[in-house]
């Protein structure tokens, strides 16, 4: 028996549960958001709860994989489409229902796709991690996304909404330029080595 292939962990792991349990919340966020357009206030703040809840998985299981040695090809895959599934049925909920501008849904989802993409197409020859600055992205992208979908009566909140989502999206812009040129950098590296 090959050692190498008895250590390397199976994908039924705590981690790829939390990251299946966050791709599973998707539909029943969307399903609330629904509700939440049709007039029901329970059904917004239940989704703020859903979004928030679903996104600390996040967190927690790239911890858990990391430091437990639980990182499987699997986990690799469904990590991002999780990510970019949960963040993209949220944004496209809140400018279906008025919520939210068009503009800044597309302006937000097209960089998530184009550089995922472009990690996932070098991801072979080298592993691009997260930076502090995708990190603080996906921070100020929950926040700003867990305000907007509460129904809080608080003077100032949407103003403060607004202001944490336009934070959000000057951080997700200047990210998505450092990543695209890490990426054609190691692209360029790669292409100079074959």
């Amino acid at each position: 028996m090959n050692p190498d292939r008895a250590q390397r962990p199976g994908n039924v792991n705590v981690a790829n549960v939390l990251t299946t349990l966050r791709l599973a919340c998707v539909p029943l966020l969307g399903w609330l958001m629904y509700l939440g357009s049709q007039g029901s206030t329970g059904a917004r703040d239940f989704a703020a709860v859903v979004f928030l809840a679903a996104s600390l998985t996040d967190l927690l299981d790239g911890e858990l994989a990391r430091r437990r040695g639980l990182e499987t090809p699997l986990g690799a895959l469904l990590d991002p489409i999780a990510d970019k599934a949960l963040i993209g049925v949220a944004l496209i909920g809140l400018s279906w229902m008025g919520d939210l501008w068009w503009w800044v849904t597309i302006v937000i989802l097209a960089r998530e796709l184009l550089i995922t993409a472009m990690r996932l197409k070098v991801a072979r020859d080298v592993v691009i991690g997260a930076s502090r600055g995708g990190k603080l992205k996906t921070l100020l992208q929950t926040i700003a996304i867990t305000m907007y979908l509460a129904v809080v009566p608080v003077s100032g909140w949407e103003l403060a909404s607004h202001l944490m989502m336009g934070a959000a999206l000057v951080v997700t812009v200047i990210t998505g330029f450092d990543y695209f040129r890490q990426i054609r950098s190691v692209q360029r590296g790669l292409a100079g080595t074959t």
